[in-house]
């Protein structure tokens, strides 16, 4: 799979998505900040979410339009009024993707309706994000395919079922690149329900990229996952947590974000291939081994004993399991102290 000339998959490191989501808090400044800080911190790219509050809901208060859920972080809240604040102002989207353009960090979307599919295609995003929450979404999923651009889209709350319909109508309607990211649709998530040996499952079910799109605290779960073969890893992104914001709480800091782009590109390393044997590394650290060595002058004819040779480093003496053989045996010439014995 390829995104602007970026190439994801087992052979290349993880390709690290910045998800600003709402976390510029209305301000564009902000949001151009957060643009060029994931760029400074490694990122290969930044995510937006396309949507307006008209586009997801409608301005309506009772029942499930308003979030009752004592364990949200958005509890008493009105679906209407979240998305009004959360949503990233579709006027501010040229100068967003100019901004990732002048920083060398890919920008690319999850939109949420027909019109934001528009939007994007206009601006020329090299891929497409389908939501959890959207993944169901049939008509939408018919409408991001088309544009033949390559999707990636999470798995979150939805049956294996669901899946393989919504992956069905992807390909059928012109998907030819696809990305799978698993996901707990949980604001935060807990590393216990991440459930990330799913992950290879996924690859050979679905035949795709998969990755995972993260909602845990740190970087644990996301290194995790590399070496379960995850290929994309992507993350809530903000300035400061302290600044407040809609996901500021389970989203990385700078520095938090800095150090899942090493680590988890050392996972990546980490992995290599099946082996067995001594690495061409690992040459000189055979000195280190032990083997059987002269601890005691030994004269001709005199006996090998425990007293005499012992098994210690370094290694270039005779292998350690030679040693009871050579107990009791005679010295064929003088041995001095500190020399290997080799025969």
């Amino acid at each position: 799979m390829k995104i602007s000339n970026t190439n994801i998959g087992l052979k290349s490191r993880p390709f690290i998505i910045a998800e600003m989501s709402g976390n510029h808090n209305q301000s564009i400044e902000k949001a151009l900040k957060i643009i060029e800080v994931a760029a400074s911190c490694g990122a290969d790219a930044i995510k937006l979410q396309t949507y307006t509050a008209d586009t997801l809901t409608i301005n309506h208060r009772g029942g499930l339009f308003d979030i009752e859920d004592t364990t949200s972080l958005w509890k008493g809240r009105n679906l209407y009024e979240l998305y009004e604040e959360a949503h990233t102002p579709w006027e501010w989207h040229q100068a967003l993707f100019k901004c990732a353009a002048d920083h060398g960090i890919i920008c690319f979307s999850t939109p949420f309706d027909d019109t934001a599919v528009d939007l994007l295609e206009e601006l020329g995003a090299p891929a497409h994000k389908i939501a959890s929450f959207e993944n169901n979404h049939h008509p939408l999923l018919k409408k991001i395919a088309k544009t033949g651009k390559p999707v990636i889209m999470s798995t979150g709350a939805s049956t294996l079922a669901n899946l393989d319909e919504s992956v069905q109508v992807l390909r059928e309607n012109g998907c030819k690149d696809l990305a799978l990211l698993k996901c707990t649709s949980n604001y935060p998530a807990n590393p216990e329900n991440s459930n990330i040996r799913t992950i290879p499952h996924l690859r050979e079910l679905f035949a795709c990229e998969v990755g995972l799109s993260d909602h845990t605290f740190g970087s644990g779960v996301p290194c995790a996952a590399v070496s379960m073969g995850a290929t994309l890893i992507e993350k809530h992104f903000c300035l400061s947590r302290a600044e407040g914001g809609v996901d500021s709480a389970f989203s990385l800091e700078p520095d938090e974000l800095k150090l899942m782009v090493v680590e988890t590109e050392r996972a990546w390393q980490s992995l290599g291939e099946i082996q067995y044997g001594v690495q061409e590394s690992e040459q000189k650290s055979l000195l280190f081994k032990r083997s059987i060595y002269v601890v005691e002058d030994i004269e001709e004819g005199e006996p090998f004993t425990e007293k005499n040779i012992r098994i210690i480093r370094p290694g270039d003496g005779m292998a350690p399991k030679y040693y009871e053989r050579m107990l009791g045996s005679r010295a064929n010439k003088f041995w001095r102290k500190g020399t290997p014995l080799i025969f």
